[in-house]
């Protein structure tokens, strides 16, 4: 994208918790592979979309003794603990997001590259009522976007 097209997202936020104290606070023990899968998610500044497959290539780059199947599980501890959110834009392709603020997404199309858009830039309404007994948790909005 050019400069004059990146999507306005949160700002970056301050640097984050160090990984053991993230997931410590969560609720989660601290486990070799939750502690190096963190550190792959949550060490770096700045937010990240990935998926299971994208983090689990990640951790064989980093020579770390993990299966898929332990990466997915990680994936969606932090998810149930509030430490990530799960992007689902298509059946087949789900997205795990560090950033858990309230925002919606572009979804490059030709590359499958998340890109945040501030949730105060998008506004939905005249939403259906819910079934008896439920509630909206939240709306997601993902923007398809190819290159021209």
């Amino acid at each position: 994208m050019d400069a004059d097209q990146t999507p306005i997202g949160p700002p970056d936020a301050a640097p984050r918790k160090p990984v053991g104290e993230l997931l410590a606070d969560a609720g989660l023990r601290p486990t070799r592979q939750r502690l190096a899968l963190g550190e792959l998610l949550f060490g770096q500044d700045g937010d990240r979309h990935v998926t299971a497959e994208r983090l689990y290539e990640e951790a064989l780059a980093a020579d770390l003794s993990v299966s898929l199947a332990t990466v997915y599980n990680a994936l969606h501890q932090f998810t149930q603990a509030g430490l990530l959110r799960e992007i689902a834009v298509d059946g087949a392709r789900v997205y795990f997001d560090t950033n858990t603020a309230d925002h919606h997404h572009f979804l490059l199309e030709d590359d499958g590259e998340l890109y945040d858009i501030s949730g105060a830039n998008i506004s939905v309404s005249d939403l259906p009522r819910p079934p008896e007994g439920l509630r909206v948790a939240r709306v997601d909005v993902v923007v398809r976007l190819r290159r021209a």
